[in-house]
């Protein structure tokens, strides 16, 4: 099994979810909403995927917005399974 690192954005809600996306799509960053993953929190059940080479421009991004709320971001492994082989 491969190895790969994944960060998400939590948030205390949806609202501040959909901001972030938005401010997320105008400066062209990808990433992707997914549901918080369990061993990271029960938050609102919503969290933003990004890139973990994009982490710091991301923390630029949450900070230069203030009236967006976020619980952090967060880096886990995620453990790819090969089911062909």
């Amino acid at each position: 099994m491969d190895t790969k690192l994944n960060s998400y954005v939590l948030f205390p809600s949806h609202n501040d979810g959909l901001a972030l996306e938005k401010v997320l799509k105008d400066e062209n960053i990808k990433y992707t909403i997914v549901p918080t993953p369990r061993q990271l929190s029960t938050c609102c059940g919503i969290s933003i995927m990004i890139d973990p080479n994009d982490k710091v421009n991301v923390e630029k991004l949450i900070d230069s917005n203030p009236d967006i709320k976020t619980e952090g971001i967060h880096t886990i492994k995620r453990k790819k399974r090969n089911w062909f082989g």
